[in-house]
């Protein structure tokens, strides 16, 4: 168990920042600060339960990474692909598969790249995909960040109007996460290029 609480907070301590300093100011008030603690506790303690209970399964074998790449879209929402590539990495028994895809216009001033990463619904898959544990609701002048549930998938967006730069992640079969990240284009054009993915299928590999 202890190998699997390891790998728990290196994957968790990084996603969990997010919620306690993520462009917060000095002179926000202690309350939203515990609130956010609050939060963190709460997923923590939901977490290291599913450690507990995928400690006691067994690791599961990924799937190949080929099998990924495949899934990734000629182009993402009119973006052509310029470069997909793949991996498997493994630790303590566990591994994790990751297809990675590169998209953009003729100029790069909008570009794309989507992940799909199979951990076998491992503790460190949880650690990735934390904010799927959970509540988060966040609006300011410049953007948002929110948790959501689409289907019976938990998502999660973070959004920059200003800088016109997000992602999108959204967590499959608590196992399968795909996660499209744009710089120079809209949310709607994250959200579609994350629909070009065959997520039934995904969700159906083993």
């Amino acid at each position: 168990m202890r190998t699997n609480l390891n790998l728990l907070w290196a994957g968790l301590l990084p996603a969990l920042l997010f919620t306690g300093c993520g462009g917060k100011k000095e002179e926000e008030k202690k309350d939203e600060e515990s609130v956010s603690v609050m939060g963190a506790a709460s997923a923590m303690k939901e977490m290291a339960a599913q450690a507990e209970e995928m400690q006691k399964k067994g690791p599961v074998s990924t799937v190949d990474f080929r099998s990924l790449k495949e899934l990734l879209p000629a182009d993402a929402d009119g973006l052509t692909r310029k470069e997909a590539t793949g991996e498997k990495n493994g630790a303590a028994g566990f591994s994790i598969s990751t297809a990675t895809g590169k998209y953009g216009n003729t100029d790069d001033t909008e570009t794309i790249e989507m992940s799909i990463v199979d951990g076998g619904g491992s503790a460190m898959m949880m650690g990735l995909a934390a904010w799927s544990m959970m509540e988060v609701d966040k609006e300011t002048e410049n953007g948002y960040e929110k948790t959501s549930t689409i289907g019976d998938n938990k998502s999660y967006e973070k959004y920059d109007n200003k800088e016109k730069d997000g992602e999108i992640a959204m967590l499959i079969n608590k196992r399968f996460l795909v996660t499209v990240k744009g710089r120079g284009v809209s949310m709607d054009k994250m959200k579609a290029a994350l629909n070009d993915v065959d997520l039934d299928k995904l969700g159906d590999l083993k």
